[in-house]
């Protein structure tokens, strides 16, 4: 809520698993957060004991929807491509069928290929979210697929934790200080956002 309020775009809010197993605890949570100045949020079909079985998936994706409809925008995940050996034609099912049941866009996390990004956007009729990684192809190209949207996940935030921890090793080691140019535009960043 105070993120969401900090700001002045859309925010939308990664609910992990609804923080519940059952789709009754997944409704309450994305009932909460559809109390609070956000404008999205995700569900994903993984808990802690790992995929959930297609059914109980849609169950919850439907209880999120229902809880979403008409203040959220809900993005439902499926979760296979960031588990070992991935079934394409098993997640574009659970995309079809979160689609069915209310979900606004689709998102499979760690597709790659454009080839399983491209069977996705044809066979799913929902915008598309992919997540860029190593590998992914660029913005421009995922535009060319028909992708939607796409996230970063932590790259941002762990880009900058990457050059602060370079910065500090060159301070620690006497040099050579090569952070000042990147310290001088951040700096330049802050002043022109903060005053």
């Amino acid at each position: 809520a105070q993120l969401a309020a900090a700001v002045p775009v859309p925010v939308s809010a990664d609910l992990e698993n609804g923080f519940a197993d059952d789709p009754a605890g997944v409704a309450a949570t994305v009932e909460a957060a559809a109390a609070t100045p956000l404008q999205g949020c995700s569900i994903e079909d993984r808990g802690p004991g790992g995929v959930y079985p297609i059914d109980l998936a849609v169950e919850r994706v439907a209880a999120a929807a229902k809880a979403a409809a008409g203040r959220l925008v809900l993005t439902a995940r499926a979760e296979a491509f960031l588990l070992p050996d991935p079934d394409l034609a098993d997640v574009v099912t659970r995309l079809q069928r979160f689609a069915e049941v209310g979900a606004d866009v689709v998102y499979a996390p760690g597709l790659t290929r454009p080839a399983d990004i491209a069977t996705v956007v044809t066979e799913v009729d929902r915008p598309v979210n992919v997540l860029l990684r190593p590998g992914t192809p660029t913005v421009a190209e995922l535009a060319d697929l028909g992708v939607a949207r796409i996230s970063v996940g932590g790259a941002f935030a762990f880009a900058g934790l990457g050059a602060l921890a370079t910065a500090a090793r060159e301070l620690l080691g006497g040099g050579p200080y090569t952070f000042w140019a990147d310290a001088s535009a951040g700096a330049q960043l802050a002043r022109r956002a903060f005053g």
